[in-house]
């Protein structure tokens, strides 16, 4: 029996583990003691994290869709065919007529593969992966106020914290490790204020729960600045040294007093100050938040405010401090550093900088368009239009992902041409035109990047089901085209890093211990564990000031209630990995619908009753969940089950600034289902 060391492929965490292999198959898994990031521990979907490697489910030959079925091919004859569509519709469209969807699932090399395949050889921007529909606004609304667009500390410094502000963020099931060092934070005597419309575990242990209601956040951090600054527990030595703009900050939220936001955060006054004055007063505080703040119309705007929040306190650019990302999928934040998104190439480099764009142009020797792509958000409006033709969809399935499940199967059906390179037959599958078996995770050779920015190794237990993995699959397309690259994943990582200076010292020699944080700009640089020490990457941080606005829906007569969305413990997003694992569809079956319990008394519904949920765009029957955690007029279901859609439920609506759409937030309507 042989033991592989490599990275969980479930959250951003970046959990250590061996994969162990006998006769060419995966028996077990086992932590890693000596792993920076979990220490030896692994939450329950870790422990199973190889049961779907080898499930009977997985696609193992190339699939062409003939009259309607799919019909079993070679790989030769998969790869010549699909080579052929792309061609032809380049030819006849051009080449913004074609997209491109990597995916987070896939390690770093293969993400810089598929991004250089999208642009030195399809010759578009159209190029972007499922950040859209998480931590986008992250990387945005970051960048903006500090100059980068990641988390500024490490996990090892939470149990060391005073005080940990939990916001839209769901850690002890979302991000089960990172919750397991809250948790010994607050053993070693952190106190926490947790912010969420659901009464989470770690509210039971909160020394503040606020419970706000959904897409308020911005009148809640705005009020509990206005306290701050009021009564004088504002960082004005740090404000005046490393910050500008803090008196346009100021004129702005004067007017937010914690008392006039009551009707719109729906929470007390006295609590929101007394959770302020705790989270400026302690020496160590940070902010962790996740997607209860990016999935919003306003999800930009709601990072932002939380980079207020932590430069008006003095909170960040040092050690026990900062702000926490909590990024959704094992390589999520390492897609958006490979340049997996329509306007940078890796290292957030903007490929509308003529210097930057020269470099890639002379190490690829080929010209690159300079516009900047269209997003995902972008790119089915597009389809629905006509105007894209063609969409290679790379671990993504975007009929179970993207809001309004209608919409998106209408654009996926309006295309010439699709391909998906999946390693299941997801829904977004089924539409295809061409399926490519792609490779897991316990696979294939290279890096993943996690939420505190490590760059970690992935190793290959076992030989690739279907024969390729996905980094081959690309670069043999590629070939096809008369552009030949090279799918070898160290020398991959060795031109990102010739490519990439905030990446330079990177390499599979260096990240053979536990990894690297990045900035690593030499090769005898030891990484960086908090950015933003002395100054912010863009010189002086920005107060950008912000305003609540409400989300696209509000409830009315029709729809009285708020939707939200989340992740539960024992499944991961659209459930394709978890739902194959017997353990843990035991524990969550199926769909459900969080209701207050004095919701339901007025509207007659019982525990376990089936009950109708409805919006605008769709309509459901689950089992409701009847509970006091959930705030009054809200409502709350997972979207892990592909028979029981949640997003046929949510809203398009996107944010302007990023074009991440609405999902924790819509109009709805519940009733007892008449079955």
């Amino acid at each position: 029996m042989k033991r592989v060391l490599t990275t969980c492929p479930y959250c951003g965490v970046g959990c250590g583990f061996y994969l162990d292999v006998r006769d060419g198959r995966i028996v077990g898994v086992i932590p890693s003691k000596s792993n920076s990031v979990s220490k030896g521990n692994l939450c329950v979907k870790g422990w199973h994290a190889h049961e779907p490697v080898q499930h009977p489910d997985r696609l193992k030959k190339p699939l062409i869709k003939e009259n309607g079925k799919f019909l079993e091919v070679s790989w030769e004859r998969a790869l010549d065919y699909t080579a052929k569509r792309l061609k032809e519709i380049k030819d006849k469209y051009g080449p913004d007529s074609l997209a491109v969807c990597t995916s987070a699932r896939c390690t770093n090399e293969e993400n810089f593969v598929m991004m250089k395949f999208a642009r030195a050889v399809l010759g578009t921007n159209n190029v972007d992966h499922c950040a859209r529909t998480c931590h986008v606004p992250t990387v945005s609304g970051l960048n903006q106020s500090f100059g980068s667009g990641a988390s500024t500390n490490s996990y090892d410094e939470l149990p060391q914290m005073d005080c940990i502000l939990i916001i839209g963020s769901n850690p002890t099931e979302a991000h089960p490790i990172v919750g397991w060092r809250v948790r010994t934070a607050i053993d070693n005597g952190a106190q926490v204020i947790v912010c969420d419309p659901r009464k989470i575990l770690l509210a039971e242990s909160a020394r503040f729960y606020i419970q706000h209601y959904p897409g308020s956040d911005i009148a809640l951090i705005n009020a509990m600045i206005n306290y701050i600054v009021t009564n004088n527990l504002h960082d004005k030595e740090f404000i005046h040294a490393r910050t500008e703009g803090f008196n346009e900050l100021w004129e702005m939220v004067k007017d937010y007093t914690p008392e006039s936001v009551k009707d719109i955060t729906g929470v007390e006054p006295e609590l929101l100050k007394q959770a302020a004055k705790l989270y400026a007063t302690s020496k160590k505080s940070c902010i962790m938040y996740s997607l209860g703040i990016t999935e919003h119309t306003v999800g930009t705007n709601n990072v932002i405010s939380m980079a207020n929040l932590a430069m008006i306190t003095g909170h960040v650019g040092k050690e026990f401090s900062g702000v926490y990302p909590m990024r959704g999928q094992n390589n999520v934040q390492g897609s958006c550093d490979m340049g997996a998104l329509p306007n940078v190439y890796s290292g957030y480099q903007p490929v509308t900088d003529e210097q930057a764009r020269k470099r890639f142009e002379t190490a690829w020797a080929v010209r690159l368009p300079s516009k900047p792509g269209l997003t995902l958000t972008d790119m089915m409006a597009k389809a629905i239009e006509g105007v894209l033709k063609c969409f290679y969809i790379i671990g993504e399935d975007q009929v179970r992902t993207d809001p309004n499940t209608h919409m998106i199967e209408r654009a996926l059906k309006s295309l010439e041409f699709l391909v998906i390179q999946e390693i299941f037959l997801s829904e977004t599958a089924k539409l295809a035109d061409v399926i490519l078996p792609g490779a897991s995770f316990a696979e294939k050779d290279g890096t993943f990047t996690c939420a505190e920015r490590r760059f970690q190794r992935v190793r290959k237990a076992i030989e690739p089901i279907a024969g390729k993995t996905d980094g081959e699959i690309i670069c043999e397309l590629s070939n096809r085209l008369g552009y030949q690259m090279e799918p070898d994943p160290k020398k991959v990582c060795d031109e990102m890093a010739s490519l990439t200076p905030i990446y330079a010292g990177v390499s599979f020699e260096r990240l053979e211990e536990n990894g690297l944080q990045w900035p690593v700009p030499a090769k005898n640089h030891p990484g960086t564990p908090v950015v933003h020490l002395g100054k912010f990457k863009r010189g002086l941080g920005k107060f950008i000031p912000v305003k609540h606005r409400p989300p696209a829906e509000v409830p009315d007569r029709e729809y009285p209630f708020i939707l939200s969305t989340g992740r539960t413990l024992f499944h991961y997003n659209t459930g394709t990995m978890t739902r194959r694992v017997t353990n843990l569809l035991r524990e969550f079956p199926r769909n459900f619908v969080q209701i207050n319990s004095a919701d339901a008394e007025n509207l007659g519904i019982k525990r376990r009753q089936k009950v109708m949920v409805k919006t605008r765009r769709g309509e459901l029957t689950v089992e409701a969940e009847v509970t006091e955690k959930i705030k009054k007029g809200v409502l709350w279901m997972p979207f892990h089950f592909s028979d029981e859609p949640t997003n046929v439920l949510t809203n398009s609506a996107f944010d302007p600034v990023c074009k991440i759409g609405e999902y924790k937030a819509c109009a709805a309507s519940i009733s007892k289902a008449n079955l």
